[in-house]
């Protein structure tokens, strides 16, 4: 099943319950895992009527199985970095291509054309491995714009900073990514004495095990200080996912059209939490039309009723009833 950008970016509510609703059911034939999964929960996937009674896979098993919805040879497999030691997530992607578009299409969402921004990675812990979903779409992003400025940095501070500094002489839009451990180690170094024009940092969280983990709310305090802005961007994204969210300022992510986050009671991964109350964080994205659509994330969270979402940490040993059967 194959979806395009116009059709996603289209999307009204009934229209994204309609595209829920069939892509469940592709899904449930065309991904073996998935409906063993759906069958351990004893849902009849006949019977199920609306996008709220549709099984959310927790990602976990992206570490244990193949989540391929139908037979293809993937142009790429994404993996993540297994800091906890519980071994490494893969995700199969069909088509690069379309990843490129979907990430640029969420990016150009919240932020306008690639083009006009220049593009400062500060990720060590994803550049030092490979198989990066994140590096991927900025090495995209980094050669487009180099002649604005743009580049990746590992621990080479002095050279971001005056790199930073050039490009606000230039009134360029800058955008600083950064990886959390590695921006606090910067801010220890070095500290902006005014106001950078056109300066954008956005934190993709994780401490990557280089840091005792704070609250975002904490991060970004110091952040603030440190870089004389009035707020700090996040992106969040998962090599399980194909698209992202942001949260331009307050800690509130918002989706693209054809993403939409909801929230499960903790002690109850089948219920839906209240709007505004903790719950774990849970994801539809049909820019996953190759693999699984409806993942429950390892986040505790919030859901607010006009659907922009808080990220408040994560959930230790939370394997969902099922789960364990699956990877037993």
């Amino acid at each position: 099943m194959r979806f395009s950008l116009p059709e996603l970016s289209g999307l009204d509510t009934h229209k994204f319950n309609e595209t829920a609703l069939s892509l469940f059911r592709y899904q449930h034939n065309a991904c073996a895992p998935y409906r063993q999964y759906c069958d351990f929960l004893g849902v009849d996937a006949a019977q199920v009527k609306a996008p709220e009674g549709i099984p959310f896979l927790p990602v976990e098993l992206f570490k244990t199985h193949d989540l391929r919805s139908g037979n293809y040879h993937p142009e790429a497999w994404f993996s993540s970095s297994s800091t906890g030691g519980s071994g490494q997530s893969r995700h199969a992607v069909e088509r690069l291509n379309w990843y490129h578009q979907v990430s640029r299409a969420c990016f150009e969402h919240f932020f306008g054309p690639v083009a006009d921004h220049a593009f400062l990675c500060l990720l060590p812990s994803y550049l030092e491995r490979s198989g990066s979903s994140l590096i991927a779409m900025l090495e995209a992003w980094v050669k487009e714009t180099e002649a604005r400025g743009s580049g990746f940095f590992l621990y080479n501070h002095e050279e971001l900073f005056a790199r930073l500094q050039e490009c606000a002489s230039e009134e360029k839009k800058v955008q600083l990514w950064g990886v959390t451990f590695a921006l606090l180690d910067f801010t220890e170094k070095f500290r902006i004495p005014h106001v950078l024009k056109g300066l954008t940092v956005l934190e993709t969280g994780g401490m990557k095990g280089r840091r005792e983990e704070i609250t975002r709310a904490a991060l970004h305090q110091k952040l603030e200080e440190a870089f004389c802005l009035s707020h700090i961007t996040s992106e969040y994204g998962m090599t399980e996912l194909t698209s992202q969210a942001y949260a331009l300022k307050e800690g509130l992510f918002r989706c693209p059209p054809w993403m939409k986050v909801l929230c499960v009671q903790t002690d109850d991964p089948l219920s839906p939490a209240p709007a505004g109350k903790t719950g774990r964080l849970c994801v539809i994205d049909f820019a996953n039309a190759h693999s699984c659509a409806f993942l429950m994330s390892s986040d505790l969270g919030r859901v607010h009723a006009d659907g922009s979402f808080e990220v408040l940490g994560r959930l230790d040993h939370s394997d969902l009833r099922g789960c364990n059967l699956m990877i037993s």
